[in-house]
């Protein structure tokens, strides 16, 4: 889970980021109330889909609203000062009465703060509903200022509670994968694996959790495809591109590898040597400072000296709350490295006859170059 320090740690980045005059924000993109307070919905739970919000104040108060429900079915305790929705005379539902539209009640709920919210403020528009900003009865300049993407571009510098938090999904995606080598075999149906990948994940996690991601074969007569497995049985001569992601408290690993069934060609072991030559070259450009086409560049132009294609994707991109986020490596991307980003490195060739391979690992960029992250082992057996 993050940690009360980080917590504090990221609302002090964001007073510094926003106006001085501003004396209160409203925090909505559920995110970034998991950012700044440690709250999220469990998305295993039967809350799921509902959300909270936060007001946060220049003096230093934090206050979680959402309904006594939804605050029973969170991931992990908040780090608030206050709490408005658990009070007897508060409870949106209590085993007694019927209940009444419940995005009215959370809004009923932030109208009972709303005098802590005249001054001159900010709320997060893209994410606040238009009901809620008319019960407060918001100014347009209030609703105009563009928080979500401050605090997107904060989210790009991680926090040691951020990073350990990552490194835990990395863990238990990294027994998936060790699982994956073991039973993608020629017979066994996408959906086992998967449901193997997953067993391992969990346990390796000690919680529930969510695993989604690619987990398709590929061949020489369709040499790309993805998504989510289907109860088709690997065959000889498929290359199976596992790439998924582990999702804990919110934030999420993201790599690959690619499992050949039965014997391999030639041909499939020289593409997935270019795509390995192709991720060293990527991880030669990492540092903070460095453009994030300079990384797209170096992969690709080892796929081309080899006599391939441009890569045909994305080099890589941001992780943690988001799948993608800023920055991402492409051959147009205006971005550019930070120290704090966590990033994706996963090169791909797909090609007609032979059939595909990506592989992938993630990392954090440092001033000087990058610590990797992801240990899984990649191979094609």
């Amino acid at each position: 889970m993050l940690t009360h320090q980080g917590c504090l740690e990221r609302r002090k980045r964001l007073w510094e980021a926003l106006p001085n005059d501003c004396e209160w924000v409203l925090i909505a993109d559920p995110r970034h109330v998991l950012y700044f307070a440690n709250f999220l919905v469990n998305p295993i739970s039967f809350s799921t889909s509902e959300r909270g919000l936060l007001l946060l104040e220049r003096s230093g108060k934090a206050t979680l609203i959402a309904d006594n429900f939804t605050r029973r079915t969170a991931t992990s305790e908040p780090f608030v000062d206050d709490e408005i929705g658990n009070a007897a005379d508060e409870k949106w539902y209590d085993h007694k009465h019927s209940v009444g539209n419940r995005d009215h009640a959370l809004f009923d709920l932030l109208s009972s703060v709303g005098d802590r919210m005249k001054g001159r403020g900010l709320v997060e528009a893209e994410w606040l509903p238009v009901m809620a900003a008319d019960r407060l009865n918001l100014s347009a300049e209030t609703r105009s200022r563009d928080v979500g993407s401050v605090v997107r571009q904060l989210r790009r510098q991680k926090h040691d509670d951020e990073i350990a938090l990552l490194e835990r999904c990395m863990r238990a995606c990294e027994a998936g994968h060790a699982r994956a080598l073991e039973v993608a075999v020629e017979g066994v149906s996408e959906l086992d694996v998967y449901r193997e990948i997953q067993s391992a994940a969990i346990a390796e996690a000690g919680c529930p959790a969510i695993v989604y991601g690619d987990f398709r074969p590929v061949n020489a007569e369709i040499p790309k495809r993805g998504g989510l497995p289907t109860t088709e049985k690997l065959k000889a001569g498929d290359m199976l591109i596992v790439d998924y992601s582990v999702v804990l408290s919110g934030y999420r690993s993201d790599f690959t590898n690619t499992i050949a069934i039965g014997e391999m060609t030639a041909e499939q072991e020289k593409i997935f040597c270019v795509c390995e030559g192709a991720m060293a070259a990527g991880e030669g450009v990492f540092k903070a400072g460095a453009a994030a086409k300079e990384v797209y560049v170096a992969a690709s132009t080892v796929m081309e000296e080899a006599g391939f294609a441009p890569l045909a994707h994305h080099a890589g991109h941001g992780l943690g709350l988001g799948h993608p986020e800023a920055p991402i490596l492409v051959p147009e991307s205006d971005d550019t490295l930070l120290t704090g980003d966590v990033v994706t490195l996963e090169p791909g060739l797909y090609v007609e006859g032979v059939g595909g391979v990506r592989i992938e690992h993630n990392y954090l960029i440092t001033e000087t170059g990058y610590r990797r992250l992801s240990n899984h082992r990649i191979a094609l057996r």
